[in-house]
């Protein structure tokens, strides 16, 4: 099957985008092409803005809770674990306790601690923005609001996952094997 092309030769955004990252590419480009670099130049040229959490997000952070693909769990298997949208909200109003990352104003990531207990408990970036800084990100503001009250924060991840070798990578370890291929690691304060 013969690939499409688009002629991006006269568009002025797509010349911008040239110029900014180098010839990475002729004006000529497949479709599969195009929506691959797109992804690449979005994450790239336009970078999230991480805010704290409020209870209008709370719809936004269950689409980004159900569209990842580790990890994935129902509304119906969140609500059983008593994760509901009223449950978040709640959690958002008594403490400062989540943030989401956006793009556009478009909530693309999110995560939540739990601050009496030292648990960095949420982490979701849509899998579209994965590998741009997000998490990483997210994760630095959740071990800032963690380490003003405790010496020692932790979580549970799935060994093998990439939010595991993303922890990992940001300095948590002392790993526990919890079961179920699940793990604990934790992180000290610097």
């Amino acid at each position: 099957m013969r690939s499409e092309y688009v002629d991006h030769s006269n568009d002025a955004i797509w010349q911008k985008a040239v110029e900014r990252n180098g010839s990475i590419c002729d004006s000529r480009r497949s479709a599969d092409d195009l929506t691959s670099l797109a992804t690449h130049l979005f994450m790239k040229n336009l970078s999230p803005h991480i805010r704290p959490a409020d209870v209008s997000d709370v719809r936004a952070m269950f689409h980004v809770r159900a569209s990842v693909g580790e990890n994935t769990l129902s509304a119906e298997a969140l609500s059983a674990m008593g994760i509901t949208p009223e449950a978040i909200a709640l959690a958002i109003t008594s403490s400062p306790c989540a943030w989401v990352a956006t793009i556009q104003e478009e909530v693309v990531g999110f995560a939540m601690v739990d601050l009496d207990s030292a648990c960095l408990f949420a982490l979701f970036v849509l899998p579209g923005y994965e590998g741009g800084g997000i998490g990483t990100r997210l994760t630095q503001i959740c071990e800032r609001a963690l380490f003003e009250r405790h010496s020692t924060a932790w979580l549970e991840t799935a060994d093998g996952s990439r939010a595991a070798q993303l922890y990992r990578y940001l300095g948590w370890g002392n790993d526990v094997d919890i079961g179920g291929g699940d793990i604990r690691l934790e992180k000290q304060r610097a």
